[in-house]
């Protein structure tokens, strides 16, 4: 999540300037990257990027590539909402207190938009947890591969599968209330 909130903000601020390619580098990355299938890019990065690269890519290190690299484009464009929806008053409050365009945003833009983002960027982190189950088709030993072999082994589906579900259900709970206590604690601080 950290990886692809980096790269959703990188993403994302030439989607806001004024330079008409970084504008156009912001529409192709967020159009191409929503338009594979998660689980091919999963595939694509594990099997295609070594050949492609020429480098050698460790199963965990290919799950966590392929979920930053689709998640960036959905929070970028996340980002690029919340940040146009701050009035221009803001930025050029900001600039004729001597402020340069990278302070601005720094400190003026993005804490307000932050703030606004906080719950679409919920719902994406909560995807996020669930679609991490696809990277079990490349061999990754995460919750659902390994119920999957816990299953054959045990022969319990049922009481499997339904831990299973409570676990994902407690990692999602988990992300949500983290993410109210961070708008509690932003709108607190936002009110000072």
């Amino acid at each position: 999540m950290a990886i692809s909130v980096l790269v959703g903000i990188a993403v994302a601020l030439p989607g806001v300037g004024r330079n008409r390619w970084g504008r156009r580098f912001n529409l192709a990355y967020v159009e191409i990257v929503r338009a594979v299938p998660i689980l091919v890019l999963i595939l694509w990065v594990y099997y295609g990027l070594p050949v492609v690269a020429g480098i050698a890519i460790n199963v965990f290190w290919a799950g966590v590539l392929a979920l930053a690299l689709s998640d960036s484009a959905f929070e970028a464009e996340i980002f690029r909402a919340g940040i146009q929806s701050i009035p221009k008053g803001q930025t050029e409050a900001a600039q004729s207190m001597g402020l340069d365009r990278l302070q601005v945003m720094r400190l003026v833009i993005l804490p307000q938009a932050i703030r606004r983002i906080l719950p679409p960027l919920a719902n994406q982190f909560a995807y996020m947890l669930k679609m991490s189950a696809l990277v079990s088709v490349i061999g990754m030993q995460e919750l659902t591969r390994r119920a999957n072999e816990l299953v054959v082994t045990e022969y319990r589906p049922l009481e499997i599968y339904t831990v299973l579900v409570l676990e994902y259900l407690a990692l999602i709970l988990l992300v949500s209330q983290a993410v109210r206590w961070l708008e509690r604690r932003m709108s607190r601080s936002g009110e000072h």
